[in-house]
């Protein structure tokens, strides 16, 4: 079997901790690497589009609202994981690239909404068939019955750990 930092890690920590449980890295470091792996993949892939990490998430999710492909800015806040202070600078930065528009809302009218624009329709999809080039290709080394498994793994946990950190 192929071994990784993370197996490195763990035997140096046995070796210098013998009687400590280091088992959760085994796990959850992995997992951490993993994801700065495809934080930089995702940078690059979305590079290529003239769109940081950030901008691309908030593109996201308007496009994943259907038509008219818009939401609040604490709408966006929340699907995004972000602040609002974060969301206000995404939300500039995309609506001077043209991708996205600010209206009033018609039910609040001290508030916005963002709406995604025509341009910045194009510009997600394409950033996305890049993205899923890429997330394809990294999970090229699992079947496809050890990536359900691994989904549905990693959906206990995180449903487990949102569950008790939702303020």
């Amino acid at each position: 079997m192929a071994t990784d930092e993370v197996d490195a890690i763990l035997a140096a920590w046995h070796s210098e901790a013998p009687g400590l449980d280091v088992s959760p890295m085994g796990v959850l470091s992995r997992v951490t690497r993993l994801a700065r792996h495809l934080d930089l993949a995702r940078r690059d892939a979305f590079a290529a589009h003239d769109l940081e990490v950030g901008e691309f998430d908030v593109l996201a999710a308007l496009r994943r609202e259907g038509s008219p492909y818009e939401l609040s800015p604490s709408e966006l806040t929340r699907h995004t994981l972000s602040t609002s202070g974060t969301m206000t600078n995404r939300v500039d930065r995309l609506a001077d690239k043209g991708l996205v528009t600010r209206a009033p809302n018609s039910d609040d009218r001290r508030g916005i909404r963002v709406r995604l624009t025509p341009k910045g329709r194009e510009r997600v999809q394409a950033a996305l068939a890049d993205l899923l080039v890429i997330e394809r290709a990294l999970l090229d080394e699992l079947p496809p019955d050890e990536r359900a498994a691994l989904a549905g793994a990693l959906r206990r946990l995180l449903v487990a750990f949102e569950a008790g950190n939702r303020g």
